[in-house]
């Protein structure tokens, strides 16, 4: 096997390096807006998120109207804790199959995520995963998301 060459090895530090940010590691996914990986350094504070769902107004819409209110309510969360959307190291994505068609909708899920992560403004990508499950505890849900995000000592 070779040896990296010094601009490879300049480039896999550069990359680890914009990755980061208060010593959390983030592992690209390649052009897929998550993270690989995430490394959370010893001494951080772990906080696990419950579940959210929609606000009442939004019960009735879709995946995507569904998904835009939970992260918000994410957010107001974590404001309240003095933390961030980009402090969020892992997300579960829990969705629902469209009742037309029976497949969760992957797409508008993404189209409101990608508003909120991977932006100029908040770069930071969580690890996440999105699975299609039968139902959820209210039958106007669509989507709930669950979240673990970190706190630097």
């Amino acid at each position: 096997m070779k040896k990296p060459t010094a601009s490879l090895a300049a480039a896999l530090l550069l990359a680890a390096t914009a990755a980061h940010a208060d010593g959390v590691i983030r592992h690209p996914a390649g052009n897929f807006p998550i993270s690989s990986a995430v490394e959370v350094p010893a001494g951080y504070s772990t906080i696990y998120l419950a579940g959210v769902g929609p606000d009442p107004a939004d019960k009735a819409v879709d995946t995507e109207s569904q998904t835009r209110s939970e992260i918000k309510k994410l957010a107001a969360e974590l404001a309240s804790m003095h933390l961030g959307l980009g402090d969020i190291v892992q997300m579960h994505v829990f969705m629902v199959g469209d009742p037309k068609t029976g497949k969760m909708d992957f797409a508008g899920m993404m189209k409101a995520y990608r508003e909120f992560f991977g932006t100029p403004s908040q770069p930071n990508l969580p690890a996440r995963a999105a699975f299609q499950v039968t139902a959820m505890a209210l039958p106007s849900m669509m989507v709930e998301i669950e979240a673990i995000a970190v706190r630097k000592p």
